[in-house]
């Protein structure tokens, strides 16, 4: 039995669902947006809470049920509040700048990164060591956060790179003479 699909995902005000077959639609202060469910599971709405639960008793339903109340969960949160994720640049010379839909990177290469930055996406530098990257769609979210992470990963020894604002480095000690 799932424990995160027995949890009901409270709608807040400001937030329209609509649920119709395997889709399910918000529409909120944010934007809008839309995920697809399969059809293991079965979403239902009652008074400003969305409930999920498995259609059947097949074990794929019951591995489908968990997931499908997580990804309604971020439906709700990211057209309600967004996501964010800031990314921070450890190095001498290591800085960030945008301009227009183009984020461009100086990590210590003989050349700058110029990265795309994909719709549905906002990024930001409030200062130039740290990158701000906004939108509603949480996989989306993340998976540019880590492309943008990947270009220079941070090392142990020094902990020069590119690192979530969250992540702690591990350093190591180095060579002894």
């Amino acid at each position: 039995m799932s424990r995160v699909g027995k949890n009901p995902v409270a709608v807040p005000a400001g937030v329209d669902l609509k649920v119709d077959g395997g889709e399910v639609r918000a529409k909120g202060k944010m934007g809008e947006h839309m995920v697809r469910i399969g059809s293991d599971v079965a979403v239902t709405m009652e008074a400003g809470t969305l409930t999920v639960e498995p259609a059947n008793d097949t074990p794929q339903a019951r591995r489908m049920w968990g997931t499908a109340r997580s990804l309604v969960e971020g439906l709700v949160r990211g057209v309600s509040e967004g996501f964010t994720i800031n990314l921070e640049l450890v190095g001498v010379g290591y800085r960030a700048a945008v301009q227009g839909k183009t984020l461009t990177l100086q990590l210590g290469f003989s050349h700058e990164v110029n990265y795309p930055v994909p719709d549905g996406i906002t990024i930001t530098c409030e200062r130039p060591t740290l990158v701000s990257v906004k939108g509603i769609d949480k996989r989306l979210v993340g998976q540019v956060a880590a492309e943008i992470r990947a270009y220079r990963p941070p090392e142990p020894y020094k902990g020069k790179g590119v690192k979530y604002e969250t992540e702690t480095v591990l350093r190591k000690e180095g060579k002894k003479k």
